[in-house]
C-alpha cells in the first residue's frame, strides 16, 4: 500500500511538473523574473533588476571558467582572503566581476563577500537610495578549479534595515528567515542558475547558442529521503560522537552511498535534486564549523527549505540563527526531511561538547 502511495505521489508530481513546463516552455530567466513580478502588484522591479544583474555577471564568470585552461587565469593569485585561504585567480576575477555589476546596477546599497574583510558600501546616490544588500561567495569550491570539477557562485539578498543613506553592518547581520531571495550558479557540465524569492525554487540552464538562461527545472522539490550522503569522510575521527554514529547508521543500516565533490554548490545541487544529506559538521580543530553562515549556510538552507527540505547546525534550524559576525562559521546538516529528523534523534541521544 505504501509503495502504491509513493507511486501515486510521484505520478502527481510528474503531472504537476509537466503542466508547469507547458506553461513556461522556452522561457528565459529574464522573462521568468518579469512574469513572476506580476504576481506582486506592489513590486517596483528593483529586486528583479538585481537578480538579472547577478545573472549577467554569472554569464561573464562562466565564460572565464570555460576558457580557464586556455588563458592565464588558472592557479593561485598569490594572496589570501579574510579566512586566510589562498585565493585563486578565478576567485579574484569572480569577486571583482560581481562587485562591479552590483555597484553599477543601482539596486544594491551594500555587498558582503567571503573574499573581503569588511562590507562594501555602494557610496553613490543610487546606492544610498537602494533597498537591498547582497551577500555572496563569488566562487565556491575554488580548490576544484585546476582539476575542472564543479564550482559555483552563491548569493543571498536581504532588505536593508537602515534608513536611506550609506548601509551599515546591521543590514547584513540578519537571520535567514528575513531573506528576500537566494540562489546559486553551478559551473559544471552545463551551467545552471537556481534561485528562490520565497515562493518555490526554479532552475535555469544556460543555453550557449543564445547566451540565455532558460527554465529547465521548474518548481524543484527535494525528495523526503535519498540514496546518498555527502561529507568529508577523512575527518570522521574528528567529528562529534552523534555525527560519527549517524554516519555509521547511514552506511551500515540504510546502505547509503557516499558522494562528495568538495564544493558545497556541487554537493548541494545533487542533494536538492535527488535528495539525501550534505554535512559539514564541527570538528575538534573547528568547533564552530568551517562553512560561512552568511555566505553559504543560510542561502543554501533557504533554498532547501523552499524545496521542502531542512537545514540545521545540529541543534537549531540554520534559518533561525541570528548572525553575530560577518564571517561567522557554522556546522551544517542539510537535505531531505526524513534524514534530518534522524540527525535530531542522534544529536539528542549522543550529544557531546567538543573540546
Amino acid at each position: 500500500m505504501r509503495n502504491f502511495s509513493l507511486k501515486m505521489n510521484n505520478f502527481t508530481a510528474l503531472i504537476k511538473k509537466t503542466l508547469v513546463m507547458n506553461r513556461y516552455n522556452g522561457i528565459t530567466l529574464d522573462e521568468f523574473i518579469i512574469l513572476k513580478e506580476k504576481d506582486y502588484p506592489d513590486a517596483k522591479g528593483n529586486l528583479s533588476k538585481l537578480l538579472r544583474d547577478i545573472g549577467v555577471a554569472s554569464k561573464v564568470i562562466n565564460r572565464e571558467v570555460n576558457k580557464a585552461g586556455l588563458v592565464d587565469i588558472l592557479g593561485a593569485a598569490g594572496k589570501t582572503n579574510i579566512q586566510d585561504e589562498e585565493q585563486q585567480k578565478l576567485d579574484v576575477f569572480a569577486n571583482n566581476m560581481l562587485i562591479n555589476y552590483l555597484k553599477n546596477g543601482g539596486q544594491c546599497t551594500g555587498i558582503g563577500s567571503e573574499e573581503n574583510e569588511d562590507v562594501i558600501v555602494v557610496d553613490t546616490p543610487d546606492g544610498h537610495q537602494a533597498h537591498y544588500v547582497v551577500l555572496m561567495d563569488p566562487l565556491d569550491g575554488s580548490s576544484n578549479i585546476d582539476i575542472n570539477a564543479s564550482i559555483g557562485t552563491i548569493f543571498s539578498i536581504y532588505k536593508r534595515k537602515s534608513p536611506v543613506g550609506p548601509c551599515n553592518l546591521e543590514d547584513f547581520l540578519q537571520e535567514g528567515n528575513k531573506l528576500v531571495a537566494a540562489g546559486y550558479v553551478i559551473y559544471g557540465s552545463s551551467t545552471m542558475m537556481v534561485y528562490s524569492t520565497g515562493n518555490g525554487v526554479n532552475g535555469f540552464t544556460l543555453d550557449p547558442s543564445i547566451g540565455e538562461f532558460c527554465l529547465s527545472h521548474p518548481d524543484i522539490t527535494t525528495p523526503d529521503t535519498g540514496k546518498y550522503y555527502a561529507v568529508n569522510q577523512s575527518n570522521y575521527a574528528f567529528f562529534p560522537e552523534h555525527t560519527r554514529r549517524y554516519i555509521d547508521w547511514l552506511v551500515n543500516e540504510k546502505r547509503k552511498g557516499l558522494r562528495y565533490i568538495g564544493s558545497m554548490v556541487g554537493d548541494m545541487h545533487r542533494t536538492l535534486l535527488q535528495g539525501g544529506i550534505f554535512m559539514y559538521p564541527a570538528t575538534t580543530s573547528s568547533p564552530q564549523g568551517k562553512l560561512r553562515l552568511l555566505y553559504e549556510c543560510i542561502p543554501m538552507a533557504f533554498l532547501m527549505q523552499q524545496a521542502g527540505g531542512r537545514a540545521s547546525d545540529g541543534h537549531q534550524e540554520i534559518m533561525d540563527i541570528v548572525p553575530q559576525e560577518l564571517h561567522q562559521r557554522s556546522p551544517i546538516y542539510i537535505g531531505s526531511t526524513r534524514l534530518l529528523k534522524r540527525v535530531d534523534q542522534f544529536v539528542e541521544k549522543y550529544s557531546e561538547a567538543i573540546s
